[in-house]
């Protein structure tokens, strides 16, 4: 029973990841959220120097102004976050149904399934009006996947630790 739950979680959030990627930008927009709750002109004066490109496209305070500079690094941390708690529900599943596999490779297979959806899931945005599907977007949801790998091993190990004392 346990195991379909971790299978149901993982799904449901693999669908929740799959309606986000099917909303078209406008309808994502947390700028003018963010300039009605929050002042963050006072950030400007931080960051006005830190200018990178990403995805062809010049990421600045001078081009996006300081809500739409804010909202980049939300929208990328998203992906950073989303990914790591699928992977993470991945391993649970994989650990609860494959119970003879070594924990090297419960991580393997959570990770490379992590990480096959992940580049659906942007093949998938290309269908999706003002959206496109862009590798470094796939790169950023492995790095996320790497973050619940040492979660993951951290946990484990902690958990070793406290059942050998």
């Amino acid at each position: 029973m346990k195991k379909i739950v971790y299978w149901l979680l993982s799904i449901a959030w693999m669908g929740v990841i799959f309606r986000s990627s099917a909303q078209p930008y406008q309808e994502q927009d947390v700028k003018p959220m963010l300039a009605r709750y929050i002042d963050l002109s006072f950030l400007e004066r931080f960051v006005d120097e830190i200018v990178f490109v990403y995805h062809q496209s010049e990421v600045s305070v001078a081009n996006l102004g300081i809500y739409g500079y804010v909202e980049f690094f939300i929208r990328k941390g998203a992906h950073v976050g989303v990914f790591m708690v699928l992977f993470i529900l991945f391993y649970l599943a994989c650990s609860n149904t494959f119970l003879r596999f070594r924990t090297r490779n419960l991580i393997l297979v959570a990770f490379f399934a992590t990480v096959v959806y992940a580049a659906l899931d942007e093949w998938h945005q290309g269908f999706t009006p003002n959206r496109t599907p862009y590798i470094g977007d796939v790169i950023l949801d492995s790095f996320g996947a790497l973050i619940g790998v040492f979660l993951v091993l951290l946990f484990l190990g902690w958990k070793k630790k406290r059942n050998a004392g």
